[in-house]
């Protein structure tokens, strides 16, 4: 099979930081915060996470102003 080449889509790397939505993993490395405090924020600020299947996500803008207005998490 000289001669060709089989070429693959790669999805486009997208930075932690340029993303809309984290995961739970994503959030704690990128918020410097545990997984069962994000659960525990989640559950109890509903705008700022949303579920995609049972996956539950981040919004990462929203996130970031509520952090900033809080002064203890």
């Amino acid at each position: 099979m000289e001669g060709k080449e089989t070429l693959y889509m790669r999805e486009p790397e997208v930075g932690i930081s340029d993303k809309y939505a984290l995961t739970i993993k994503e959030a704690a490395v990128y918020f410097g915060i545990g997984e069962k405090k994000l659960r525990s924020i989640a559950n109890e600020v509903d705008e700022i996470s949303f579920h995609l299947g049972t996956r539950l996500l981040f919004k990462r803008e929203l996130m970031e102003k509520y952090l900033n207005k809080v002064s203890s998490v």
